[in-house]
């Protein structure tokens, strides 16, 4: 018996154990009705992810080399974390990988702390994304407002644009500590040693990545673009960069570049990466719901996927990786109805790693150059810019300036001060919504003298709207002003909202107005306000002495009383 104890202890705790797991990732895991969609129609699911692989190729492969780790860090991130976010994640039709969106939070990473440091930073994202999962907060990210995504996603479309110009022109070598120095520079330097071919090159495939989207919208015109600009520079007696020898088959699994003691060096690079991840993903898990019938997102399951992709990219080399809309899209207009499609678009992109890395080593930086262009011009809709901005003033503020702070700065100061200044003009709104109006009062069956007595002793306020911090000095204010009256009843029955703050101006109005003799009625008054009221001790003197009304019409029958009652000589 005593030896079974301790063993029978042992099973109660692992069992205990087990359950909190359970507890704590229920509804995050896989499942087994993930796959059902592809019992359905596995070759339509095949077929798209082939076309995505296609499409994402160039991309992965100019995503690595902006993010400055390289193209063999694109194709390592487009293969571990699309395949692990494709397992894992909440959307049957997202596809993740790099994202231009990453590389302009990334770059400075990389000047700062090196290739260790961005790899440090993902998985640091990836635990981050992890907890956010766990406390089931991605359906608060719908929250955003649409001029701050709009505004940063503008403004980073416009980062990557001048990500491009030193490979655009054939530079190398330009420095500045932003991205739009780096473009400058590059600009002086092509200007004193012009360099034509990497720029007809950049234009070209980017013309014809535009024109033929608009000709033939199937053709995968940057796979097209990419495949001429590398046979040219083969064929064609011209200079231009080229990616570069990339090796056979994924790196060897590492946690070298763990590094405890960077920790609080490196977690406000890697908070803004997860903030960015969370966004993205969950924007791009909404449109594709969006162009789809039936197809609805978990959430917390998304963000539980991109941060297991996260956690996995880092250890083969990859980059911080994201969904990406543009791939996305492509799945979806591809015919994919389950997560099979996205599995396959990885699996392809680690095929041709095996099959093809020379092939692809001999790609002109110039050409990738080119597909980044193509795509930023592509990422800016002008119709809902301009929609945005003819909206309402404030929405044009939040616009140009999450855009402004985005290119001259950086996103993650973006977000926060776009958010800052849309919370500042919301609530300002909503102060002005509410208000303090004088209503007239019922006098009844009175004679003319009575009536004239009520009138002018008893004043009825009924308060419309939210009475909290940013309205409750106007309240105040304008509640002041009540001169030469007996009686103030205040309605509250059409009051939306009341917080500390509202409470505490509510009760120094009636004692001020108490002060100067004047008696204050309160009325209909719903419980929920009654709760906060109480519980900071506001108008506790008018409760005791029965100055407390349920409703209007009882209130206006004790003011009559009182207002008609002779005056204290």
């Amino acid at each position: 018996m005593s030896a079974a104890a301790p063993a029978a202890a042992g099973r109660r705790r692992a069992g205990q154990v087990v359950r909190q797991a359970g507890r704590l990732f229920g509804g995050l895991l896989p499942r087994r009705a993930d796959w059902e969609n592809a019992r359905r129609s596995p070759r339509r699911d095949l077929v798209a992810g082939l076309t995505v692989a296609v499409v994402a190729l160039p991309l992965a492969l100019a995503f690595g080399v902006t993010s400055g780790l390289g193209a063999q860090a694109g194709l390592v991130t487009a293969v571990v974390a699309g395949a692990v976010a494709a397992i894992f994640g909440g959307s049957n039709l997202q596809v993740s990988g790099p994202t231009g969106a990453m590389t302009v939070v990334l770059v400075p990473v990389v000047q700062q702390f090196g290739a260790g440091g961005v790899l440090m930073v993902g998985a640091l994202a990836g635990l981050i994304l992890i907890a956010l999962a766990l406390a089931r907060l991605g359906r608060y990210v719908r929250y955003l407002p649409t001029p701050v995504i709009e505004g940063f996603t503008a403004g980073i479309a416009v980062v990557i644009a001048l990500q491009q110009v030193p490979a655009a022109l054939g530079v190398t070598g330009a420095h500045g500590e932003k991205v739009w120095a780096v473009a400058a520079d590059a600009v002086a330097r092509f200007a004193a040693q012009p360099r034509p071919a990497a720029i007809a090159v950049t234009l070209g495939v980017a013309a014809l990545m535009l024109l033929g989207a608009r000709w033939r919208p199937a053709v995968p015109f940057s796979l097209v673009g990419v495949a001429a600009a590398t046979l040219l520079a083969e064929l064609a007696p011209i200079d231009l960069a080229r990616i570069g020898e990339l090796p056979q088959g994924l790196p060897v699994p590492s946690l070298d570049f763990i590094d405890v003691g960077a920790l609080g060096t490196l977690l406000p690079s890697a908070v803004a990466v997860a903030a960015l991840a969370a966004l993205e993903s969950l924007l791009s898990a909404t449109v594709a719901d969006g162009m789809t019938v039936g197809e609805r997102h978990d959430p917390d399951r998304e963000l539980f996927g991109q941060g297991l992709a996260n956690l996995a990219s880092p250890v083969f080399g990859g980059i911080p990786a994201t969904a990406a809309i543009a791939r996305t899209a492509v799945n979806v207009r591809a015919g994919a109805s389950s997560k099979l499609a996205a599995l396959t678009h990885a699996v392809a992109l680690a095929a041709i790693v095996l099959a093809a890395a020379p092939l692809v080593g001999r790609i002109p930086l110039a050409a990738l150059a080119g597909v980044l262009l193509a795509t930023t011009v592509r990422m800016v809709e002008a119709a809902s810019l301009l929609a945005l901005m003819r909206a309402t003033r404030a929405d044009a503020v939040v616009l140009v300036l999450t855009f402004a702070v985005t290119v001259i700065w950086d996103l993650v100061t973006a977000v926060v001060v776009g958010l800052a200044v849309a919370v500042v003009l919301a609530l300002r709104a909503v102060a002005r919504s509410a208000r303090l109006e004088q209503v007239p009062l019922d006098t009844g069956e009175h004679s003319a003298e009575e009536h004239a007595l009520l009138t002018e002793h008893i004043v009825a306020y009924r308060l419309d709207g939210p009475l909290f911090f940013a309205a409750a000095h106007t309240f105040l204010l304008e509640l002041a002003e009540v001169a030469d009256v007996r009686v103030v009843i205040l309605r509250m029955s059409r009051v939306s909202t009341i917080d500390a703050t509202g409470a505490q101006v509510l009760g120094d109005a009636i004692a001020r107005l108490r002060a100067r003799g004047i008696t204050v009625l309160l009325s209909g008054i719903t419980p929920g306000h009654d709760q906060v009221l109480s519980t900071l001790g506001v108008a506790d003197e008018l409760r005791r002495e029965g100055l407390v009304f349920p409703d209007t019409p009882s209130a206006i029958r004790y003011a009559r009383g009182v207002a008609l009652a002779p005056s204290p000589s």
